[in-house]
């Protein structure tokens, strides 16, 4: 496997979406509930579909998942996985903390992440086995912080929406023990975490398409990406997601996230 050649088409998919996208950017654009009541906006369908139309010419064989059109080619070992715009409220309410996000998944495992900020001009770049790498012109270093104690951890999440049916209070549990918490990021807040401003998310209802770019990201800065037992993320998972930036907060968050004064409400 020719891990550059790989990077390489991911980025030309996350150049293609960019173009689609920036023009649309704080343009009054009108969204669609989809039937989860989640808005979706041309920009997000133009973008999947510019995607789709690159890695399938680079990569005929392989596999694509997005948010937006489905699975194609399923017995693929290797599979892509896109989301057009994660955070399409933050975009379409004219916010940058949305991003493009693209992943290459080898039986199910995440070996490529990125997260593409196309307004901003921010792009991680995660791969196995190797350093995630950053460009952008707002300035940043690669590199999670230490931070091994709850109680000096920034803490961050999307919505309180995303927690409703019972993760609230297990939520909650952590976040009494940390510095600080704050609402809001999208896949940007994994992206600050990689850059070591941030030190955990916590984060429900996540599909495998807003997880596994993420996951390479963080990983490749010194973090730990897994669900809220610590245990490897997989596609058919719970869609729990916590993301650490010093592993020694791993054990300490899953503790709170699953205390048993709360864990069984």
């Amino acid at each position: 496997m020719n891990l550059d050649r790989l990077i390489a088409a991911a980025e030309a998919a996350a150049d293609v979406a960019g173009a689609v996208i920036r023009p649309f950017f704080r343009a009054g654009l009108s969204a669609d509930a989809k039937s989860d009541r989640s808005p979706v906006t041309i920009a997000d369908r133009t973008s999947e579909q510019a995607m789709r139309a690159v890695l399938s010419e680079r990569f005929p064989d392989h596999g694509i998942l997005g948010e937006e059109f489905g699975l194609d080619r399923p017995q693929a070992s290797l599979r892509w996985v896109l989301d057009p715009i994660d955070g399409t409220r933050a975009f379409i309410t004219g916010r940058p903390s949305f991003g493009v996000l693209i992943a290459l998944l080898e039986d199910g495992q995440p070996i490529l992440g990125i997260i593409d900020q196309p307004v901003t001009g921010e792009r991680w770049i995660g791969a196995a086995g190797r350093q995630t790498l950053f460009r952008g012109p707002l300035g940043g270093r690669v590199g999670c912080r230490p931070c091994p104690t709850l109680a000096e951890a920034e803490l961050s999440c999307t919505s309180p929406e995303m927690l409703e049916g019972g993760d609230m209070p297990r939520w909650k549990q952590l976040a009494g023990k940390v510095r600080r918490n704050y609402w809001g990021g999208d896949c940007y807040a994994y992206g600050l975490l990689a850059l070591g401003h941030i030190d955990i998310v916590a984060e429900s209802d996540m599909k495998v398409w807003d997880w596994a770019p993420l996951a390479a990201v963080v990983e490749g800065a010194g973090g730990l990406v897994t669900d809220w037992n610590g245990q490897p993320l997989r596609v058919d998972g719970d869609g729990r997601v916590l993301a650490v930036g010093d592993p020694a907060l791993l054990p300490l968050a899953v503790a709170e996230l699953n205390n048993p004064s709360v864990a069984s409400r």
